[in-house]
């Protein structure tokens, strides 16, 4: 049971209805999760989780924010960039932050969960936004302002349906290569990434995606990760500006394949680097 704590914020609304990663995204990334927590870890939040298993708190953040008591959270999934892709791309902290963000609250609820002064039950609300702001972070237009809404305005299509850019980015891709949008889907290509990144495309750079894992340091850790995934938005999101992409179907094409390769890898990292990092908060805490 989830309860309402900290600070209310008020944030503005920017993704609409979109919700990064959609649902089986954000499951699969807790799905790799799992596979890589440390012992101390699984002890260390087997208290705090009361029963619950990563998964089944990976998309809490997003539905919370949708109702009236949880609208203040809205800004929290992401940073707006105030850059000019695909020219250039970059994260500006704290100027692109704004009232509150992903950088902050990904240091906010670290501290949280890691404070014995907290109920567990606020301990738990803290990691249920930590395991979900951990895969928003990663999709690339929560980590920049494009167009000022994140890609929203930007009209595109999916085979036969009609879409923006930003919901493509947390779904259409997503629930394509996933092979649907539900837990079975997301088991089964958890499975297939953690192959991935224990013995295969992603086992050589796997290391590099928890290059910053001080537990003390998490706004800068995580500003190292947004910049990271705000990088592939001219890279791949829009490597010759939004006007090239507007009303083209992004089902099919070099576009498509670019797309997908960015969607899978992104996916793994952020499982894997949410693992590492609840495994340094539980070893810094125990």
């Amino acid at each position: 049971m989830f309860s309402l704590f900290a600070v209310l914020l008020s944030s503005t609304l920017f993704c609409g209805v979109a919700r990064a990663w959609g649902t089986v995204g954000h499951d699969t990334v807790a799905l790799i999760a799992t596979n890589y927590l440390s012992d101390t870890a699984v002890d260390y939040f087997a208290d705090i989780l009361d029963g619950d298993e990563l998964v089944d708190i990976a998309t809490w953040a997003d539905s919370y924010r949708y109702t009236a008591a949880g609208a203040w959270s809205a800004g929290m999934h992401y940073i707006d960039a105030e850059d000019n892709p695909p020219d250039t791309c970059h994260v500006t902290y704290p100027a692109d932050c704004g009232t509150f963000c992903i950088v902050e609250a990904i240091a906010n609820y670290t501290s949280i969960v890691m404070d014995g002064r907290y109920s567990t039950a606020h301990r738990h609300d803290a990691l249920a936004f930590l395991v979900h702001f951990l895969g928003d972070i990663t999709q690339p237009l929560h980590v920049d302002s494009l167009d000022g809404t994140g890609g929203n305005s930007i009209d595109v299509s999916y085979g036969s349906t009609d879409t923006n850019l930003h919901s493509a980015w947390d779904s259409s891709f997503v629930n394509e290569v996933a092979g649907g949008s539900t837990i079975i889907a997301a088991r089964s290509w958890s499975s297939t990434l953690i192959t991935a990144i224990n013995s295969g495309t992603y086992a050589s750079q796997k290391a590099s995606w928890i290059t910053c894992m001080d537990v003390a340091s998490a706004a800068a850790c995580a500003l190292e990760w947004a910049s990271d995934s705000n990088a592939y938005v001219c890279e791949v999101v829009v490597p010759d500006g939004a006007d090239a992409i507007e009303g083209d179907d992004l089902s099919t094409g070099s576009y498509h394949t670019n797309a997908v390769a960015t969607v899978k890898l992104q996916i793994a990292k952020g499982g894997y680097r949410l693992a590492n990092w609840l495994n340094a908060i539980a070893e810094a805490d125990s």
